[in-house]
C-alpha cells in the first residue's frame, strides 16, 4: 500500500519545490498538500528559530491530517546584517509587502557594503512529525552572497538576489542569482534541497518499519506491539543534519 505524507505548506512556490525533490528520490509515497485535507487554522510561527517554527507547522499539520507531515521554515541571513532577516525573511519589509519589497530593502540596507562582504547563505530546516509524536528535523545550509542588484525570474524570495558559492569559478558577470538558474540546478544545490535530502534515509525507515501507519489501531495504547521498534529509524527522537 502507498504511504501518505503530508506536506505542510501553503506557498505554492515551496511547495513545488518540495514535491519535486521528494518525487526524485524514488520512495513509494503519496504526496498530499493543503488542499488534499480539511482546512484548519494555519499555526503563528512564534519561535525564534527555524527550527522551532518547522516543528510547529508539522505538528500541526499531523495533528490535523493524521498522517506522517512535512514542513519547513527558512531566510537568507547576510553576515552584514548580524545573521538578520533569518527567520524574519517573510516578513522584512512588514507584514503585506511581498518579495520585492523585502528583497529591495535588504539591498538597501547593504548598499555600502564592498562586495567581498555581502556574503551570506540560505538556511533551512525541515520538521518530519509522525502521528504518534515522533519528531525529526534536518538543516540544510546553501552558502552564496548578495549580488548588487535583482537578476532573473525564476524561484522566489531573494533567490533574484543571491549569488550561490557553487557560481564562485563562473566568473565576473557570468555568476547566476538563484532566479536565473533552471529548477534542477537549483534543487541539486539548494538549502532546502540538502534538508530534504538529509531527511528521506529517516522517512524511507520509518515507511520501512510501519507499513500500516493510517491505522488507528497501530496507536491503541492497550496495544503492546512487540514488532514495532521504539525508535523505527534507528535514530534519536530528535536529529539535525548539518548540511556545508
Amino acid at each position: 500500500m502507498t504511504a501518505k505524507v503530508f506536506l505542510a505548506t501553503n506557498n505554492a512556490k515551496k511547495l513545488a519545490e518540495l514535491r519535486r525533490i521528494i518525487d526524485e528520490q524514488g520512495l513509494d509515497v503519496e504526496i498530499l498538500t493543503m488542499g488534499d485535507v480539511e482546512p484548519y487554522p494555519e499555526p503563528a510561527e512564534t519561535e525564534w528559530t527555524f527550527e522551532g517554527n518547522a516543528l510547529i507547522k508539522a505538528r500541526a499539520g499531523a495533528a490535523h491530517s493524521g498522517l506522517m507531515t512535512v514542513a519547513d521554515d527558512s531566510g537568507l541571513c547576510i553576515d552584514a546584517l548580524g545573521g538578520m532577516p533569518g527567520v524574519r525573511s517573510a516578513r522584512w519589509a512588514g507584514r503585506g509587502h511581498d518579495d520585492l519589497a523585502n528583497l529591495e530593502l535588504v539591498l538597501a540596507q547593504i548598499d555600502d557594503v564592498p562586495e567581498d562582504r555581502r556574503t551570506a547563505r540560505f538556511r533551512a530546516v525541515v520538521a518530519l512529525v509522525t502521528p504518534d509524536g515522533r519528531e525529526f528535523t534536518f538543516e540544510g545550509v546553501m552558502p552564496g552572497r548578495i549580488a548588487l542588484r535583482p537578476r532573473g525570474l525564476g524561484g522566489f524570495g531573494y533567490d533574484p538576489i543571491f549569488v550561490p558559492d557553487s557560481q564562485s569559478l563562473a566568473g565576473r558577470g557570468l555568476a547566476l542569482t538563484s532566479a536565473q538558474m533552471t529548477p534542477e540546478m537549483k534543487d541539486a544545490i539548494s538549502h532546502r534541497g540538502r534538508a530534504i535530502r538529509a531527511m528521506m534515509p529517516t522517512l524511507a525507515g520509518l515507511l520501512k518499519k510501519l507499513p500500516s501507519w493510517y491505522d488507528e489501531d497501530d496507536f491503541d495504547d492497550d496495544d503492546d506491539d512487540d514488532d514495532i521498534d521504539d525508535d523505527p529509524a534507528g535514530m534519536a527522537d530528535a536529529i539535525i543534519y548539518y548540511v556545508e
